[in-house]
């Protein structure tokens, strides 16, 4: 079984590195975000309650944030599951709810990450959305 919240935290720094080809929206040799899941975590935690921020938004977001041209989409779906599963670990360990990584905020129902989860975690996240309002 898989400790998330060890891989979240066990996670290398985010990189920024040039495009060795034509991809995901960019062109060879524009700096592109890659992303960690620690910065995931992070921007998702600042997100304000009853506000919801799409992925397409935070792959901007992040990419200005570290002056790239855009963020590794696969990167990013990679360690949105990795927040998403130790957010979900977070909650069977008790932890308040405030304390819990939201990302709810982030995940809607047609996100590819929610399919990757099991039944009971999307339908919690799916849950918090309309608790929430999103």
């Amino acid at each position: 079984m898989t400790d998330w919240t060890a891989k979240l935290h066990a996670n290398p720094e985010p990189e920024v590195r040039p495009m060795p080809k034509d991809r995901i929206g960019l062109q060879k040799g524009d700096l592109c975000l890659l992303p960690s899941a620690r910065l995931v975590d992070d921007f998702i935690r600042a997100i304000p309650k009853g506000k919801a921020v799409s992925l397409i938004d935070m792959r901007a977001t992040l990419a200005r944030r570290h002056k790239a041209a855009g963020t590794c989409p696969v990167h990013l779906g990679y360690h949105l599951r990795t927040v998403a599963e130790a957010a979900c670990e977070a909650r069977d360990r008790g932890m308040p709810m405030g304390k819990v990584t939201p990302v709810w905020r982030v995940l809607d129902a047609d996100a590819l990450t929610m399919k990757k989860l099991s039944p009971r975690n999307a339908a919690w996240i799916n849950e918090r959305r309309v608790k929430e309002g999103l």
